[in-house]
């Protein structure tokens, strides 16, 4: 059985860590979080920007063409001898804070670590091509990065010295799955890995997500996902009917009016809405204000609240209050809610384009290796109106894709990793009960050294932010688990 974290029971095992560290970029968001444009928040007053040369393609000797990828490196706490952490950048810009806070650290500096984190090749100042055509995407891959992980352990190792030390991988979502599988591949390069929140599991219908939206909804007001899905059905019955489109437009304060031509256009803007309540959930009450996110204070306990209020009106009136409520947190003067407009945008190959942030690159990831479409397929969920069709035909309209090339490189994806059914040793995989993504990845014990650690309560990558007195006990509990799995895996 899993190691779940109950604020009754003692936790005394050991962990070994390979730090992955996660920036999650605006194609992981679906609400209204993904038109905020992030403020650049590195500390490079802090941490100086490093540059290794790593090849294009690391599985043609044929190809010779370079580019520059960039790390950071944190001596604080390394003690001669000490292990080396390495922090696995994901699927937007590497995010410095990282190096000046975070579980990670806190082991750091009990174990005598040397911390580095590695920007992924794509996203941030790591720009292995000239622009993000389709052509140049093909390079970017999981595998392609696990290639440079590898180089990038070889090349540091041997050049500080520490080609004979302990190596750990961190990782949270998606570089979750990276930490997971740079052990799984490269056992002789890196000792253990931390794999948090890491959807493991490729798949390319995804509805599971949304089924876990609403069982966190109820988990605070069983009425709540009750009363979305009856604004939802309001708004898609309105959708209907051109008349209603007038009003529509000032509920949700459009940029211009409402224009629904075809499916597209009515899912993008039902799954924009929905996806405030997506993205709040998978982030319920973590601590990632110290990275400088805006918008932590947006609880599922405010969306209910707001959900629940009859002054409101009607639960529709609600929903568009919750609406403007994310607009006002983000800082939008209105909402651009056109398919069109986000058509043009994903389809901008220049590395200036506004979805270069890390959209286009993070959604070509999706149909070419991993699916993760959170669709409305399951009735047991409150919303309507982006089934798996509209995933899938984005794919298709981006990048020239076919649903049955997802569904080919979804299933190669698993055969190559091992989905679920991974292999391996010194892996421990934590994960939150309220985070959606859990439904993907290893909640329950595989062996004794493939742990899992199931935290009630918590979201999406909770253990890997930094401690805090409100923390619930059981979070802490399961950062202490990970310690001490990390103290013995890395006596071994």
């Amino acid at each position: 059985m899993a190691f779940q974290t109950f604020p009754l029971f003692p936790c005394k095992v050991i962990l070994l860590f390979v730090v992955s560290l996660f920036v999650v970029a605006e194609g992981q968001y679906k609400g209204f979080r993904k038109f905020y444009q992030v403020q650049d928040s590195s500390h490079k007053a802090v941490f100086e920007e490093l540059w290794i040369t790593q090849k294009l393609d690391h599985f043609n000797g044929a190809d010779s063409r370079e580019w520059k990828q960039r790390y950071f490196v944190n001596e604080a706490f390394y003690r001669p001898g000490g292990p080396v952490f390495l922090m696995i950048g994901g699927e937007g810009p590497a995010n410095s804070a990282w190096m000046l806070d975070g579980t990670w650290l806190t082991y750091a500096e009990k174990m005598g670590a040397l911390c580095l984190m590695l920007e992924h090749r794509f996203y941030g100042k790591s720009r292995p091509t000239a622009d993000l055509s389709t052509d140049n995407l093909r390079y970017l891959s999981s595998r392609q990065a696990l290639a440079d992980l590898a180089h990038f352990r070889t090349v540091v190792g041997e050049a500080r010295g520490l080609a004979n030390r302990k190596w750990v991988a961190f990782g949270g979502s998606y570089p979750g799955s990276l930490a997971a599988w740079f052990r799984l591949k490269y056992p002789h390069l890196v000792h253990a890995a931390v794999a948090t929140s890491a959807p493991v599991h490729a798949t390319v219908n995804f509805p599971e997500y949304l089924e876990v939206v609403r069982r966190s909804l109820a988990s605070e007001n069983a009425e709540c996902p009750l009363l979305v899905k009856k604004a939802s059905d309001t708004l898609v019955e309105r959708l209907k009917d051109p008349k209603t489109y007038d009003n529509i437009t000032k509920d949700f304060n459009l940029c211009s009016k409402l224009q629904i031509q075809s499916e597209m256009d009515s899912a993008y803007f039902l799954e924009t809405l929905a996806g405030n309540f997506m993205d709040v959930v998978q982030y319920n009450e973590d601590n990632r204000a110290f990275e400088g996110v805006v918008g932590t204070n947006i609880t599922i306990k405010v969306l209910c609240s707001i959900m629940s209020d009859t002054s409101l009106g009607e639960p529709y009136a609600r929903y568009a209050a919750v609406a403007r409520l994310m607009m006002h947190t983000f800082f939008m003067n209105c909402l651009d809610a056109s398919f069109s407009t986000n058509l043009r945008d994903m389809t901008n190959t220049s590395w200036e384009g506004s979805a270069a942030g890390g959209g286009r690159q993070w959604v070509y990831q999706t149909c070419t290796e991993f699916g993760f479409y959170q669709s409305t397929d399951s009735p047991d969920q409150p919303f309507t109106g982006f089934p798996l069709e509209y995933q899938l035909k984005q794919c298709a309209d981006y990048y020239n894709i076919s649903a049955e090339q997802v569904a080919e490189a979804v299933a190669q994806t698993n055969e190559y990793y091992g989905g679920y059914d991974i292999r391996s040793t010194r892996i421990v995989f934590p994960n939150g009960s309220i985070d959606p993504w859990h439904a993907l990845g290893i909640t329950q014990d595989i062996a004794a050294d493939l742990p899992a650690v199931f935290i009630k309560g918590t979201a999406h990558c909770a253990n890997m932010y930094p401690a805090r007195s409100e923390d619930l006990p059981q979070l802490a509990l399961a950062r202490d688990h990970v310690f001490l799995l990390l103290q013995q895996w890395l006596k071994q």
